[in-house]
């Protein structure tokens, strides 16, 4: 009897840019900013719960400073930190 193959089917998750025209943006104005959430207290909230991944890694520091390149992931969806066009 030979082994059967399992197959599994990863989602692919979704990339969303986020556009700043700052050096830099805190995780949780980043969360608001993408509308992840919808006040300061829930980004708080799932930050602190760990349910947001930084550069693929959980953070725990809403303070965390993102700059261009940076990624954040929430909920799903993962979001790209960019300088907004036009900007240097």
């Amino acid at each position: 009897m030979s082994p059967k193959r399992i197959r599994a089917h990863i989602a692919k998750k979704e990339t969303r840019i986020l556009p700043i025209t700052t050096e830099f943006i805190r995780l949780d104005a980043a969360l608001k900013l993408a509308n992840a959430v919808s006040t300061g207290g829930q980004a708080k909230l799932v930050i602190t719960e760990g349910d947001v991944r930084v550069n693929g890694e959980v953070c725990l520091s809403r303070g965390k400073k993102l700059h261009a390149g940076d990624r954040f992931a929430f909920g799903g969806v993962e979001y790209e930190v960019r300088k907004a066009e036009g900007r240097d």
